[in-house]
């Protein structure tokens, strides 16, 4: 009877950890037809073959400040009102896409059904609080956050921009650190 349960549970844990590896691999690089490293004249083409996203053209598109960073917000409010979208944005680097923003409008979707959804395709999330579900792999980290917004960042070049823009402890900071090590 032991080796029984044994196996049963050696099985039932395979499969777990298989559905685990999976769903961590078989996160989206993109939304609907857009995806990370696209440019921007490519993502706009995109955005004008569907009107869900309500871009309106060019006057959607604005530098970030900081060298090589442009940023598309698109809103449906008055081009595409039966859309489930609110607003996107989509933020480029070096001319390639690497984040998607997604607000989604609350009188037509509800968090719990896209978290559900969310968790059917990809397991349960890397990271849970009450504001945000994370999900994460090797390139891609998406998340649900409150009230209502979806996030898809491609995270090899989120975590080299981090890294760039890490600025050196003050001294103060540093001896309170050191202080708090040796304790």
């Amino acid at each position: 009877m032991l080796k029984i349960f044994r196996k049963l549970f050696t099985v039932a844990f395979s499969l777990l950890l298989a559905s685990v590896l999976f769903a961590e691999e078989s996160l989206p690089t993109g939304f609907k037809n857009i995806h990370f490293g696209m440019s921007v004249d490519e993502v706009k083409e995109e955005l004008k073959k569907d009107a869900s996203f309500g871009f309106r053209g060019d006057r959607d598109v604005s530098l970030l400040p900081g060298e090589n960073r442009i940023l598309i917000e698109t809103d449906t409010s008055r081009t595409a009102p039966y859309s489930i979208l609110e607003r996107c944005w989509f933020q480029f680097y070096e001319d390639k896409l690497y984040t998607i923003t997604i607000n989604m409008k609350k009188s037509k979707m509800d968090h719990y059904s896209i978290y559900t959804t969310l968790t059917e395709k990809y397991g349960t999330p890397d990271f849970l609080n009450p504001e945000k579900s994370e999900w994460k792999n090797d390139d891609v980290i998406m998340s649900l956050e409150r009230p209502l917004t979806l996030k898809y960042t491609d995270r090899k070049i989120f975590e080299d921009l981090q890294s760039k823009a890490m600025v050196n402890k003050t001294e103060e900071e540093q001896s309170k650190q050191e202080f708090l090590d040796l304790l």
